[in-house]
């Protein structure tokens, strides 16, 4: 430890505040070092906090004294406290949010640990992974244990044939290394992987993530800190695992947007993983069935290592459906679709539907005036929900009974349009006769309760499960010869996606399509329908070229300026009013409207009401050049910072727009 001559210390505390300045009782000095967590007075009570510089020179005024060090607690080391700071400066936020996010409330406030490990099992783990390692080429698997052991930073972009390959290809690197940590982007996933690793490597592997109860991250942080376990798994926030000299991170199903934080401070996972791996010196594995654009062009331009494994694996067959010259039984339902569903279920095989809305109408329609029911709130159409004769806002909660009448003309002659996850396993059931189950966050919010249903669709009981891509998100890999393999796969609203405002929006629809095509064994089908067949994205998923579809990507994304060509900044400013004229007003006054024009591109504000119905004005920020990118989002920062009743968010590199 060093010794300290000077008494000045600057703390941090996982407020929404920077670091303040604590003067060091000289009894206290020979326990003192940056990144020990003390306790100091603060707002009139004693709060903990950490030591993340040191200060020469006493400032004005009466400074307050440190009361206690915390040697019985945990440090933050040099890197992670650098991490911090990178992490405020890049995503433009106060140091003692990222600080709170950094560390969990555990190390701060001890919560008594579990008595027993009842919480270890997630049920059965499979056989099938053993062969899986066998096929992975140790060529490139000694590639990455050499980076390793050079301890110098060096990313690789994996694209990875299947998720069970993704899974077996991070095991293999496992049995060579020390001091892991692995990101896996959903709680569900997480749990099963941990029982994966659990056999190969027993309490080296702990398990983090939100999900987790509070004496059980007691338990996986004190197995961590004392050595115990070097192999940390979870969700984005155990990138920041109190883990010593990290060897190895890796990111799988790195294009997920389940990596992105939402709240206060709006982190990416995976870049934040990238970065620490750059500040440990460590190699940093990005792995996806269908990389995201982004970091397949950082392969491209040699930021990133792309390892493209030569598998000869049998693929999925692909049908794109021409709605406008398909026989239709509903709808929303062709013939083809429902005679091959059929032929599946004779051969006691499993099918799975996907139509990504809930409910059971997508909205209420009036025949005489035309109107549509909406949110008084939002202004968005209301989902008619028929099991309790609802009306649901999905964006705000509303919700409100079904009326006889017309809210406009007092009409009653109220019609029913679209279908949602309800209506669909209606209209199923009785064209194909079958008892379906249907997997929905209707069905059930708690994570609970939807582990059993997921775990409900694997069994015999079912041969047809319908629901929303939640599905795909939940369900567990198997192997292509696994009970509870599903053989064919619908997907009956796919062009909806590519209509949303949002220049990914064909991008994410590929990764949600893959995903689905992951979880059909290689002898099955996967039916799109679609009314405009010709597209792009659908000759490259029939011929499962994502090559091409990445290229295609880049070259209409470039005229535009879009990611990867440049850095997109989102700003919100939230308040009771609208206040869009006074922030056009105050932006055109006050900013070099040159500067802004030649260097970055500023879109909005455009104006929309969150769920407490609050204004929420939006500016989207574009500039190939990030650090002017971030002087103009902090001078317009500087501007409102003492305006009252107005919040502002900053949300760096958006994942949606």
């Amino acid at each position: 430890m060093i010794k300290f001559s000077m008494e000045f210390f600057e703390v941090l505390f996982p407020i929404n505040l920077n670091p303040l300045l604590y003067r060091c009782p000289e009894e206290l000095l020979k326990f003192v070092d940056i990144g020990v967590i003390v306790s100091a007075p603060i707002k009139k009570k004693i709060a903990k906090g950490v030591i993340i510089r040191t200060s020469t020179e006493a400032p004005p005024g009466t400074i307050k004294d440190i009361e206690r060090i915390h040697t019985d607690l945990p440090k933050l080391n040099n890197t992670m406290i650098n991490l911090l700071k990178w992490m405020s400066e890049y995503y433009l936020t106060e140091k003692g949010i990222v600080l709170k996010n950094i560390i969990p409330k555990e190390v701060f406030t001890k919560v008594k640990q579990r008595k027993n490990n009842s919480e270890r099992g997630y049920g059965e783990v499979k056989e099938w992974l053993g062969h899986s390692l066998n096929n992975i080429n140790n060529k490139i698997i000694s590639i990455l244990i050499d980076s390793i052991k050079k301890e110098s930073y060096r990313t690789f972009l994996l694209h990875a044939p299947s998720s069970i390959y993704e899974h077996s290809f991070v095991i293999k690197v496992l049995l060579n290394i020390n001091n892991a940590i692995i990101l896996i982007p959903e709680v569900s996933q997480v749990d099963y992987f941990y029982n994966l690793l659990y056999r190969y490597f027993g309490d080296r592997v702990s398990v983090f993530h939100s999900g987790l109860s509070k004496g059980r991250r007691t338990e996986e942080i004190q197995k961590i800190i004392s050595g115990i376990s070097d192999i940390i798994i979870g969700t984005r926030s155990a990138i920041f695992a109190p883990i010593k000299n990290v060897s190895f991170i890796a990111v799988l199903q790195e294009h997920s947007s389940s990596y992105k934080q939402k709240g206060r401070l709006c982190y990416s996972g995976r870049d934040v993983a990238v970065m620490r791996g750059f500040l440990e010196k460590s190699t940093v594995l990005l792995s996806s069935i269908t990389p995201s654009v982004e970091s397949f062009y950082n392969s491209k331009i040699g930021k990133y290592t792309l390892i493209r494994p030569d598998e000869h694996m049998r693929k999925t067959r692909v049908r794109i459906l021409d709605m406008k010259h398909e026989k239709l039984l509903r709808p929303y339902l062709s013939k083809t679709v429902i005679d091959a569903s059929k032929r599946y279920i004779q051969k006691n095989k499993k099918v799975m539907f996907l139509i990504n809305r809930r409910g059971y109408s997508t909205l209420i329609q009036c025949s005489e005036c035309n109107y549509i029911e909406e949110c008084p709130r939002c202004k968005i159409p209301l989902i008619f929900h028929k099991q309790d004769a609802s009306l649901k806002c999905h964006y705000c909660g509303y919700i409100s009974s079904v009326s006889e009448m017309c809210s406009r003309c007092k009409g009653y002659h109220l019609e029913l349009h679209g279908a949602g996850t309800q209506r669909v396993q209606e209209d199923i059931e009785s064209l194909i006769r079958i008892k379906t189950l249907r997997v929905d966050s209707d069905i059930s919010r708690k994570k609970s309760e939807m582990k059993g249903i997921i775990d409900t669709s694997y069994r015999d009981d079912f041969r047809i499960i319908i629901g929303t891509k939640l599905i795909t998100g939940r369900l567990r890999l198997q192997s292509d010869q696994g009970t509870g393999k599903f053989s064919m796969a619908a997907i009956l609203n796919t062009d909806l996606f590519m209509n949303l405002p949002d220049f990914r929006s064909t991008e994410k629809l590929y990764h949600d399509i893959s995903s689905i095509m992951d979880k059909i064994e290689p002898q099955g089908e996967v039916f799109i329908q679609t009314n405009i067949p010709s597209h792009y994205i659908y000759k490259c998923i029939k011929k499962h070229d994502y090559n091409s579809f990445i290229k295609e990507e880049l070259i209409r994304r470039k005229p535009l300026n879009y990611p990867p060509y440049s850095k997109l900044l989102l700003m919100k400013f939230i308040s009771k009013k609208d206040i869009s004229m006074k922030m056009s007003e105050i932006i055109n006054k006050k900013m070099d409207i040159k500067r802004i024009d030649d260097k970055v591109e500023i879109l909005g504000p455009s104006i929309s009401k969150n769920t407490k119905g609050w204004f929420e004005h939006k500016l989207l920020m574009k500039s190939s050049v990030r650090g002017t990118l971030h002087t103009i989002a902090n001078d317009i920062i500087e501007m409102f910072k003492y305006s009252k009743d107005l919040k502002i968010k900053v949300d760096v590199d958006p994942i949606s727009t």
